[in-house]
């Protein structure tokens, strides 16, 4: 089992459109897909507004299928489209981290 976080950062003018995406479109998307979302946290530090979420997998070669089937999906191709033209950039960059846990940790998200 390995967990992957991932960190928006999301410009402050889009925060409603994002979250309003994020929840009502790409999520049902990411399960339809596989993904098992653990948590979600909206985050500010210093004039960023941080979108963090923590996904759990069986493995790396799981996670690398569910991400490039989500990818290749038309309907988020679609949603991303239509979002972009009507609010415009909706994440300025992705920081992703797979955290593997140590033999003494209790891992979250056992799948």
């Amino acid at each position: 089992m390995i967990n992957q976080l991932r960190i928006y950062e999301i410009p402050e003018s889009n925060t409603g459109p994002f979250h309003d995406r994020f929840r009502d479109q790409a999520r049902p998307i990411f399960e339809r897909h596989g993904f098992r979302i653990l948590a979600m946290w909206e985050s500010r530090k210093e004039d960023k507004v941080l979108f963090v979420y923590l996904l759990a997998w069986r493995d790396a070669d799981e996670m690398r299928s569910c991400w490039e089937n989500f990818m290749a999906d038309e309907e988020w191709a679609e949603i991303k489209r239509v979002t972009a033209a009507k609010h415009g950039n909706f994440v300025n960059g992705i920081d992703e981290f797979v955290l593997a846990p140590t033999e003494y940790s209790q891992a979250l998200g056992d799948v």
